[in-house]
């Protein structure tokens, strides 16, 4: 047996003896050595995932899908090569068979499973994880546990400042200083933007400052950008995000909001105006990684509270603070 995060239903969540993963054949077992608390993380706690109203996530949920660990079992026809290799993991599991999958987006499979969030497959918020090896990414020495955990996030964010073409000469402004907005700052500073970012108050600033920023705004001035990141739940940020963004410009979504978010398909034909919506890690992850390894981007400062599994219950209602950071890490060893 081995102890994981449960939730039982809306705000009802704590740490149970469950049966331990049995590798089948392709599969690993992960000794989970960090997992972040994600929003997605919190929406399943509190049941207002879209995914519940769409039949593709029940209660029971065993969440978490930011993770970094070391193999410590592999099923038939793995190497036995990964075991005791630090790694983690894709999030998306693609069935591998339908046209999707097989064109390379796996991602968007109707069939995948979303470890910890949709399918039933269980989550790394636990003290061990069951993954395809196939899912697996390497990590290097030079990235530490904290760092390891943050791969996902970064995959994601590396995804939307590469959609946004951030580059030298290029002005993108980041709505929203959370997790993904401050990650999507530093890769879109370390690819050569000038990045603005907008938050609601000054709480963030100096943070976004640290991730590449050169300027933070709550009120922004009449000025407008190459490329717009929408990362916050707003539902009006994104019809906002058109007016912002220069003709022939790029706005890229990747915050979900809970209410519908109404664009004018106008703003879009009449600007010339390109949109792109952001859906998982898959192919940011290796890139990430990259980044991470030789220094480029450095996320560690997301990080100021890790607790044990025992209190990850407490962090997704919100009971703990995540202090100069954005993310709270669990370490199942603690």
């Amino acid at each position: 047996m081995m102890r994981a995060l449960v939730i039982s239903g809306p705000g009802s969540a704590r740490v149970e003896e469950v049966v331990d993963p049995v590798p089948g054949a392709g599969q690993v077992v992960v000794d989970v050595r960090r997992a972040g608390i994600c929003g997605t993380d919190v929406e399943l706690f509190t049941g207002q995932l879209a995914y519940f109203g769409q039949g593709k996530t029940r209660f029971p949920v065993r969440p978490g899908h930011e993770w970094c660990g070391v193999v410590s079992a592999v099923g038939a026809e793995v190497p036995a090569g990964w075991l005791g290799v630090r790694v983690t993991g894709d999030t998306m599991l693609g069935c591998g068979r339908c046209a999707r999958c097989r064109a390379g987006r796996g991602h968007v499979c109707a069939d995948r499973y979303e470890v910890g969030i949709m399918g039933g497959w269980p989550g790394a918020l636990a003290e061990r994880v069951l993954v395809p090896a196939w899912s697996l990414h390497r990590l290097p020495d030079a990235l530490d546990d904290r760092s390891g955990a943050l791969v996902e996030p970064g995959g994601n964010a590396w995804r939307a400042a590469s959609a946004a073409q951030a580059g030298p000469g290029r002005r993108l402004l980041v709505c929203g200083p959370g997790t993904i907005g401050l990650l999507t700052t530093a890769f879109a500073a370390a690819l050569g933007a000038s990045v603005h970012v907008l938050g609601v108050d000054e709480s963030r600033r100096s943070l976004a400052r640290s991730f590449g920023a050169a300027e933070y705004w709550t009120d922004l001035p009449d000025v407008t950008y190459d490329a717009v990141v929408d990362a916050t739940d707003d539902h009006r940020v994104p019809a906002f995000a058109l007016s912002l963004v220069e003709p022939a410009g790029r706005v890229v979504f990747i915050g979900v909001s809970g209410a519908p978010s109404l664009i004018d398909s106008r703003d879009l034909v009449l600007g010339d105006l390109t949109a792109i919506g952001i859906l998982g890690a898959s192919a940011g992850l290796g890139p990430a990684i990259e980044y991470y390894a030789d220094g480029r981007v450095d996320p560690a400062g997301l990080v100021s509270v890790t607790v044990g599994l025992d209190r990850a219950a407490e962090a997704l209602a919100g009971q703990l603070g995540t202090g100069s950071g954005t993310k709270i890490h669990i370490d199942p060893g603690v």
